[in-house]
This record gives C-alpha cells, sequence and structure tokens, in this order.
C-alpha cells in the first residue's frame, strides 16, 4: 500500500538555489563528456549539488535526491547507487571521467563510492539510461559520476578561503568535522581539506540499538592546478579515504527466516582508497580541436576479518586492486553541432591473500584467496559521439565505441589458468525536438555490454544470504538494450521533468545453487550467464517556484522488472525498487534564517524473487512501505550558518527495501559552518 509523500532535505545554502530559474541551464559534464547545458542533451541526467552531498554522513547517500536515484545499506558506512532497478558493477562509476569500477566489482551492491570525500565534491551526476558509445562496460543501468571541486579566484595576488564544519547527530552518536583551505590567483590554484567521522551504534525508530553498527572514516583531498591562460590547464588531485573498522551488520545480527547470525565476526578492517589523478586540458589545441588527457592511478582495499557463526577459526584477508587509466579526447564545434572522439586505456591489477587463524591455538595457515592472486584485467576502447542541429529546434546525436577486455587469472587450487577475452561494440543515438518554447521531447535508444570482471569470474567464498561462492571461468558477457522518452520543461519559475523507459538485459550474470552445502551450512552458489530481466519505469521532477521566497520540489520514481532464468517460468526480477519519492518546502527570506522541510516515502516492495525471499535481509513476506519527515532552521549570521534539524519525526521504525539494517529512528542534528 502507498505511504503518503515524502522529500529531501536541501542545505541551508541550497534553498535559494531550489527557487532559482534555469534547471536545464545546469551545466553538466557525463552525458557528453564536455561541459554542457542539460538543454542541449538528449538524456536523463540528475544532478546533485555539494550541498547535499556535505549534509550526509556518505557522498553516495545523497544520490537519494536525485529523480531516479535509489541508495540500498548493507551497513552503516556503505551504501550502493540503484539506477534503473541495477546496481554494482551493472551501473559505471566515475570520478572526474575516470573509472571507479574495478576488477573486484560485484554485481551486488558494492560499497567503494561510499569510499569518497565528501570536501572533494562539486557536484555528482546521474545519468539513467545507456551512453554505452562514451562509456562502454559497465554502463548498462547508468553512470554515476563524481565531479571534484576546483577552486577559483579572480585576482592577481594570491587569495586565502576557508571552510569549517562540525555536525553532531543523536540516533548514532555521531560526531563529523571537516575543514578545507583553498588559496590561488587566476593562474593557479591549491586546496587541502580534511574530514573526520566517528559514528556510534545506530538507533532505529521505536528506540533499539543495533550492535554492533558504529563504524569512523577518515579522509584527506589535496589539489593542484594551473591555468596559464584561458585555453591551457594543468591539475593534480590526490584523495584518501579509510574507514578502519567497519561491521557487517546483516551478516552479525539475525536476519529473516534466522534465529542466529550468519557469523560471529565479520568485518571489513580496512576498506581503504587512495586515487590520484593528473589532468591536462587544451582548447585550439593541434588542428584547431579541443584536447584532453588524463592519467589516474587507484588502489581499493578491501580488507576483512570474518568468522562463520560458532566456527573455531577465523579468516583474515587482504584484497586489492591497482588500477590504472588512461583517457584521451578531441573534440570540434561547428554552427550546426559538435563532435567528440576518444581512446580509453585501462590496467588492473588484483592481489588477494587468506589467513585461516585456529582461535585456541593461535596457529595461521595460508588458505585459497577470495580471488585469484595476481589476477589481471586489460581494457582498450575506441570511441567517437555526433551532435547535430537539425533544425531550429531539432538535435540529434549518435555515438559508437569498440572495447577489448581481457581478464587473465591464475592457477589456484579451486581454478585451472584461464584468459577470457571480450570484444564489443556499445552505441546509442538521442533526440530532441523543442515546442512550445520552454518544452522539449527527448528520446534515446542505446545497446551496450558488461564484460564479465575477476569477481564474477573468480570468487572464492562467502556470500551475503549464507551462500558460498565457487568460481566459474567460462561466463560471457551480460548484454542490454534500452529505449526512454519523455518531456521536460525549463522555465522562469517551473521546471519538470518526466521520462519513461523500458529495458532488455540478456546473459546477466547470476548465483545459482549448485544443490551442494558447506560444512557451516551455506549454499554452495556458482555465478552463470543465466538471467534475461525486462525492466520498465518511469521518473519524474519538478521545481516550481510558489513565490520569491518559496519553492517546491517532488520526486517520484516507478520500477518493475521482471526476470527468467533458463528454464524457469517468470519471477519478479530481484531487488527492484519499490515506488519511491519525496516532497520538500524550502524558504529562503533573503535575510538570516532559511527553513526546510520534508517528506519521504516508498511503497511496499512484495514482488520478490525466488533470491530475494531466501535473502536475509529482505522480509520474504515483502518490505513494508514507509513515509517520515523532518525539518530544519539554520541562521546565517554573516560568515557563519548554524543548523538544527530533525529527521524522522515520530520515530517510524522502517527498512529501505534490499537493505541489510533498520534505519535510523527519530534523529537530531546540530550543525556549524563558519567561511572566510
Amino acid at each position: 500500500m502507498l505511504v503518503s509523500s515524502v522529500c529531501l532535505c536541501l542545505l541551508a545554502e541550497s534553498a535559494a538555489l531550489a527557487a532559482a530559474p534555469g534547471l536545464m541551464d545546469e551545466v553538466v559534464v557525463t552525458a557528453t563528456r564536455r561541459q554542457t547545458s542539460l538543454a542541449e542533451i538528449p538524456d536523463a541526467v540528475s544532478v546533485v549539488d555539494a550541498g547535499r552531498v556535505a549534509d550526509r554522513q556518505l557522498a553516495v547517500e545523497a544520490i537519494a535526491d536525485a529523480v531516479g536515484g535509489y541508495v540500498q545499506q548493507t551497513t552503516p558506512g556503505q551504501g550502493a547507487a540503484i539506477i534503473r532497478g541495477l546496481k554494482g558493477s551493472s551501473v559505471l562509476h566515475l570520478v572526474d571521467g575516470m573509472r571507479l569500477n574495478n576488477a573486484i566489482f560485484r554485481s551486488a551492491p558494492t560499497q567503494y563510492f561510499a569510499l569518497l570525500p565528501s570536501t572533494a565534491a562539486e557536484r555528482i551526476e546521474v545519468v539513467r539510461g545507456t551512453p554505452a558509445s562514451l562509456y562502454g562496460s559497465d554502463a548498462v543501468g547508468g553512470v554515476v559520476q563524481f565531479v571534484t571541486r576546483k577552486p577559483e579566484f579572480d585576482g592577481d595576488k594570491a587569495l586565502l578561503k576557508g571552510d569549517l564544519f562540525a555536525a553532531i547527530a543523536t540516533a548514532d552518536e555521531s560526531t563529523r568535522i571537516a575543514g578545507t583551505l583553498d588559496t590561488g590567483t587566476r593562474n593557479w590554484y591549491a586546496s587541502l581539506s580534511g574530514e573526520y567521522l566517528d559514528a556510534g551504534d545506530r538507533t532505529v525508530g521505536g528506540g533499539d540499538t543495533i550492535r554492533p553498527s558504529g563504524y569512523s572514516a577518515r579522509a584527506l583531498r589535496a589539489t593542484f592546478g594551473l591555468t596559464p591562460d584561458d585555453d591551457r590547464s594543468w591539475s593534480f588531485d590526490f584523495h584518501y579515504y579509510e574507514q578502519p573498522k567497519t561491521p557487517r551488520v546483516d551478516e552479525l545480527v539475525p536476519g529473516f527466516g534466522q534465529t542466529e547470525a550468519s557469523s560471529s565476526e565479520f568485518f571489513f578492517q580496512p576498506n581503504r582508497r587512495l586515487y590520484a589523478n593528473v589532468r591536462h586540458e587544451r582548447l585550439g589545441g593541434p588542428a584547431g580541436l579541443d584536447w584532453t588527457w588524463s592519467f589516474a592511478w587507484q588502489r581499493i582495499d578491501d580488507d576483512r576479518v570474518t568468522r562463520d557463526f560458532g566456527a573455531p577459526d577465523r579468516r583474515r584477508e587482504q584484497n586489492a586492486s591497482d588500477l590504472f587509466g588512461l583517457l584521451g579526447t578531441a573534440g570540434g564545434s561547428s554552427e550546426r553541432g559538435s563532435w567528440l572522439a576518444g581512446v580509453e586505456l585501462y590496467y588492473d591489477s588484483v592481489s588477494s591473500s587468506r589467513i585461516a587463524e585456529e582461535l585456541q591455538s593461535g596457529d595461521q595457515l595460508a588458505v585459497t584467496p577470495r580471488f585469484p592472486d595476481g589476477s589481471e584485467v586489460l581494457t582498450g576502447s575506441v570511441f567517437a559521439t555526433v551532435t547535430r542541429d537539425l533544425g531550429e529546434r531539432l538535435t540529434a546525436t549518435a555515438g559508437l565505441r569498440f572495447s577489448e577486455v581481457e581478464v587473465r587469472l591464475p592457477e589456484t587450487i579451486a581454478t585451472s589458468a584461464a584468459t577470457v577475452s571480450t570484444g564489443d561494440f556499445a552505441g546509442n543515438a538521442g533526440l530532441i525536438v523543442g515546442f512550445a518554447d520552454e518544452w522539449q521531447w527527448v528520446s534515446n535508444a542505446g545497446f551496450g555490454f558488461r564484460a564479465p570482471n575477476v569477481f564474477d569470474l573468480g570468487t572464492l567464498g562467502n556470500r551475503p544470504g549464507n551462500r558460498f561462492n565457487v568460481p566459474n571461468t567460462a561466463l560471457e558477457s551480460e548484454r542490454v538494450a534500452q529505449l526512454d522518452t519523455g518531456v521536460r520543461r525549463s522555465g522562469e519559475r517551473w521546471q519538470l521533468e518526466l521520462v519513461a523507459y523500458v529495458l532488455r538485459y540478456d546473459d546477466r550474470i547470476t548465483s545459482v545453487s549448485t544443490g551442494d552445502v558447506t560444512a557451516g551450512g551455506r549454499d554452495v552458489v556458482q555465478s552463470v550467464n543465466a538471467v534475461r530481466s525486462d525492466i520498465v519505469g518511469a521518473e519524474f521532477g519538478s521545481i516550481v517556484a510558489l513565490s520569491e521566497s518559496l519553492s517546491l520540489r517532488a520526486v517520484l520514481t516507478y520500477t518493475r522488472g521482471e526476470q527468467r532464468l533458463r528454464g524457469e517460468a517468470d519471477e519478479p526480477a530481484d531487488r527492484i525498487p519499490p515506488l519511491s519519492g519525496s516532497l520538500e518546502l524550502a524558504w529562503d527570506g533573503g535575510g538570516a534564517w532559511q527553513a526546510e522541510g520534508w517528506l519521504r516515502f516508498a511503497d511496499g516492495q512484495d514482488r520478490l524473487s525466488e533470491r530475494d525471499v531466501r535473502d536475509t535481509r529482505i522480509d520474504p513476506s515483502g518490505t513494508p512501505g514507509w513515509g517520515i519527515a523532518g525539518g530544519r532552521v539554520s541562521w546565517l549570521p554573516n560568515a557563519w550558518t548554524l543548523s538544527v534539524a530533525v529527521d524522522n519525526v515520530f520515530d517510524r521504525r522502517y527498512r529501505v527495501h534490499g537493505s541489510g539494517v533498520d534505519a535510523t529512528g527519530q534523529n537530531f542534528s546540530f550543525a556549524v559552518r563558519r567561511r572566510f
């Protein structure tokens, strides 16, 4: 049953933005790989500004604010974006154009987008659909890009700017501290920022506290840039983010259908991300073209300490991915349109080890690791896309891409050495038709693929839902075809977007039971290309300026999925989000006070696949619908911002569908910010 509507909150600084005209005038880069106005692209794109990112404990949580966005949390400290019913490695995650997806990204929800420092965010862009010609493998449900902040200065004299932030919240007794220091001139800039979070065990609606669910995080970001003139720029960016010890709550607390937990110990210890990126842009360079080159390195450590429930030994794992990427593009434009061509090269190496430690004696023994140690993935792609004005109110886009992906798996005790190569084309086309001045009709069609990675081919070990995975090196690429169409309006006081889509996902890789059971009682599963999914849905978003000081924002997303496992009857697709949405009302009188209120809601979801029913995170009778309310008041004297907020006012106990832990209960928060 549908519960009453609901919404998201704006930071005090963002209230004026919501009321301002020009939703379709926002500049984005993800849909075209170059700065482009939303009004000039046919893709369905959502933008989450820096204010909303800074307002959340984790950057990924802000995606729930976006049209078409949905966020699942297996445990506090982690979060996964679900776009058009797809998640994990079926959604491509980027940071400034470079891939975050790596060789050990799983097709289930992943925690890696949570390993991004919120102080680095300029905005998050979400392309819903299949921009396959620009991004290739993994861009199946869409693309989520973290766009970093670059300080800007106008004069020739070096200036210094700072931003300090501190907040506390009651539902998890958390403390957040963040600071940024910028300096520079019109020709150079430098910035250093850091943040720290200490979150205690989560108190959910009704007053129960989930133990253990607390975690801490720390982050550092340093960036430096040179702009010798208006046509050239160089930038260097470095990120460090670490969660030293994060509990996997759904493994440590009995779930649905369980009388005891799956594990006695399960900690990500640590989850860590290091990232460095060097980027050069040249406008009007050789051949009169605009050139961009980026080289990036990313290391993700996914280390774990685990012990099955009541087992006499624990496992200590060290898993890491080192991803190196090179991206180069060249583009040009004319009065009738523009074009962009590029090349991408990636090399990913995986290291993995696992030690069994006998609790009573302390003896240690090296055992088969989670992933084949020394696995490698090589990816090379070439692509091109063209935009053409066919008339005063008619614009078309088209693109094509070819990618070659090679996965090399060394021999292990469980598997022989194997090399899996995939060569695939991907493409898309779009159309914009303008009518009635402020209205546009947009349509997109695309086809793409997702090549199997090291996680798909070589994982050995425990999986959520009381499962144990064994490798399969005979997998092939998944394939997707997608079509969306809709209307959007950009007026002085009213903006609107309404998009409907249909998606066919073939040869999906899924875990199927082998019929065996481990000694600890876990079902033995193996990944196979065995599922066809058909997903349809609609996405709606609107902002209305009710007056000069008052604005209303509404978001509504509907998704429905069917799937068929080979030889089986049709059933609901896995972990499809229910109908969900939000309403928010923001007031900014132009003085020292601002206020906003919100409602958020989700309908119940009882359309479950057999895998959903077996998943201990999901109630086998269905996830109940829910609705919560909250509000915030902010005082802005001079350079200060002081805010008091309350969320889940009525202390409702609820769980976001597919999550492994209930959401926070009634939560009071207090924040102070000082800019200079």
